[in-house]
C-alpha cells in the first residue's frame, strides 16, 4: 500500500526540480508565468474563505467570496503575521483556527505538527497536509540542486530536531528527493560540537547545512581539534556580507544562501552563479511591504517579505503572510534566464529593529561589520537599554581572540563606519557570550537582549 505522504500524483510534474525544472522555465515569459500563477491563486483563495481566520479577517473590512477575481486584488486583501496566527491560537488553543481543520479529529486528513523556534516570542504552531508538506520538500530538493548538490554527497545537517520544523524539513527533502547521504547531526545541544567534527571527518561530509552562525562556531572547533574536513559546499542562511569569511573559515568551500520561513518552507534560494536569491515563483507570489503603512516598498527599497502560498490550498491556506523578514528586489535580468524575480536575501527583521538617534540599526548588520575584522571569532550580541533619561542605548559585546583595548576602539570605530553610528564595544574571551546568545541550543542563536523593561524597574 502506497502511503499517503509517498502517493502524490503528478507533484513533480507541477513543480519540477533539476534539469526538468530548467526545461520547464528556462525562457519562460512572465506573462506565461503570471497564468499559471493565476490558476493556482483560484484554489488557494476558493479554500481560504472556508477557514474561519480568513472568513473573520476579510469581512471584517468588507470583503465578500468573489470580491478577488485575480491576483490583481491581492492587495485588497489584509496580511497577517504571527501575532495574528498566536491570537487565533489564545481565543481557540491549542492549535486556532487558521488551518481549516475540523473539530473532529478523527476525521482529519494526515497532518504534519511543528512549531517554530520561539527566537522571536512564544512558538508557534504550524500544520502541514500530505501533499504541501511533498511540495515543500521538493522545492527545497530543487533549491540544493541549483546550487549543485550533487548524487552521492555527504550532508552533514545541524538544523534541529525536536518540534521545530528544521531537520525533519532538510531530512524529508534529502530522503524523498535526492541521492545523498545525511548526517542528521542537529544542534550542539543534541550533538556536541566536538561530536560533530568528528562525525564529519568520519563519514566525509562534502556539504554542510545549516545556519551560518552555528557553522562558523564548528569551523571554529575544527581548527581547534586540528581536523580538516573537506567541504565542497555549505548550504545555509548567510548574514549580510559573511560569505567570504564563512568560507575561509571551511577552507574555501563555495557557500550558498537560501531564505525561508516555517509556515512556507524555502521560498528563494540562490543558484551556482550566485547572483541574488531566486524566488520560487511557480509556487509562491512574494510582495515587498512597507513595515509602517503596509503598502509595497518603491523599487529598490528594503521591505517585509510577504508571502502568499499557491499549493496550499488544504491545511493551512497562506494568503498575504508577513514575515517580519526584510529583503530587496534585485535588479537586471535573471541570470539563469528564469521568468522569476531574485531578492538580495534576509537582511534583518523589521520588529527587531532599534532606532538610535534617528538611525535605524540591525543586529544582522553589526554582525556583519563584526565579521569584517580581524582578531574578532565571530560571535556577538547586541545588550539594548534605557538610561535614566530615557534614551535608548545599545551595546556590543563581541568574542575576540585576545581581547584588548586598542582592539575595541579599533572595532568602535569600524562600527561607525559601517553603521553611521557610535556604538560603545565590550570584548570579552571566546565562549563568554554563549550564554546569552544560546548558540549551543538554539538553531538561530539571539542576537539582540532588550534590557529596557528591566531597567525600568
Amino acid at each position: 500500500m502506497t502511503g499517503y505522504f509517498e502517493d502524490q500524483a503528478g507533484l513533480l510534474d507541477d513543480y519540477p526540480i533539476g534539469e526538468a525544472f530548467e526545461a520547464r522555465f528556462t525562457g519562460m515569459s512572465r506573462d506565461a508565468l503570471r497564468a499559471l500563477q493565476e490558476r493556482r491563486f483560484g484554489a488557494v483563495m476558493a479554500r481560504a474563505w472556508q477557514v474561519p481566520f480568513y472568513a473573520r479577517r476579510w469581512r471584517s473590512v468588507g470583503l465578500e467570496p468573489g470580491d478577488i477575481r485575480s491576483l490583481d486584488d491581492l492587495h485588497k486583501i489584509p496580511a497577517f503575521s504571527k501575532a495574528d496566527i498566536m491570537e487565533s491560537v489564545e481565543a481557540n488553543p491549542p492549535l486556532g483556527d487558521f488551518h481549516g481543520l475540523p473539530q473532529d479529529r478523527a476525521a482529519w486528513p494526515p497532518v504534519v505538527l511543528h512549531t517554530t523556534s520561539g527566537t522571536t516570542g512564544a512558538p508557534q504552531p504550524l500544520l502541514y497536509g500530505a501533499r504541501d508538506r511533498e511540495i515543500q520538500n521538493a522545492l527545497l530538493a530543487r533549491a540544493y540542486t541549483m546550487m549543485g548538490l550533487r548524487d552521492g554527497d555527504v550532508v552533514h545537517s545541524v538544523y534541529g530536531f525536536g518540534p521545530v520544523n528544521g531537520g525533519h524539513y532538510i531530512r524529508e527533502t534529502l530522503l524523498h528527493f535526492t541521492r545523498t547521504l545525511m548526517v542528521p547531526a542537529g544542534t550542539g545541544a543534541e550533538t556536541r560540537t566536538e561530536q560533530q567534527i568528528h562525525l564529519m571527518a568520519r563519514f566525509g561530509a562534502t556539504v554542510l547545512v545549516g545556519f551560518g552562525d552555528y557553522l562558523f562556531r564548528l569551523a571554529e572547533e575544527a581548527r581547534a581539534q586540528g581536523l580538516e574536513i573537506p567541504l565542497r559546499m555549505i548550504a545555509g542562511h548567510l548574514a549580510h556580507d559573511t560569505r567570504p569569511a564563512l568560507e575561509a573559515a571551511w577552507g574555501g568551500a563555495a557557500a550558498f544562501d537560501w531564505y525561508g520561513v516555517g509556515d512556507t518552507g524555502v521560498l528563494a534560494a540562490e543558484g551556482a552563479e550566485r547572483d541574488g536569491l531566486h524566488l520560487m515563483e511557480d509556487a509562491h507570489v512574494i510582495e515587498l511591504l512597507d513595515p509602517e503603512t503596509g503598502a509595497p516598498v518603491p523599487e529598490g527599497a528594503a521591505g517585509n517579505i510577504t508571502a502568499t502560498v499557491l499549493f496550499k490550498d488544504g491545511i493551512y491556506p497562506i494568503v498575504r503572510f508577513d514575515t517580519k523578514d526584510l529583503s530587496t528586489i534585485r535588479s537586471g535580468a535573471n541570470p539563469r534566464g528564469l521568468p522569476f524575480r531574485r531578492i538580495a536575501g534576509f537582511q534583518g527583521r523589521s520588529d527587531n529593529m532599534v532606532k538610535l538617534k534617528g538611525i535605524n540599526v540591525y543586529p544582522t548588520a553589526v554582525g556583519a561589520a563584526l565579521a569584517e575584522v580581524d582578531g574578532l571569532v565571530g560571535e556577538y550580541i547586541c545588550l539594548l537599554s534605557r538610561d535614566a533619561e530615557g534614551r535608548d542605548t545599545m551595546t556590543v559585546r563581541a568574542e575576540a581572540a585576545d581581547p584588548s583595548d586598542r582592539l575595541r576602539a579599533h572595532v568602535e570605530d569600524h562600527l561607525k563606519a559601517r553603521i553611521g553610528l557610535s556604538l560603545p564595544v565590550e570584548l570579552v574571551a571566546p565562549g563568554a557570550t554563549g550564554a546569552l546568545t544560546e548558540i549551543e541550543r538554539r538553531q538561530k542563536p539571539l542576537r539582540l537582549l532588550d534590557r529596557r523593561l528591566k531597567d525600568r524597574r
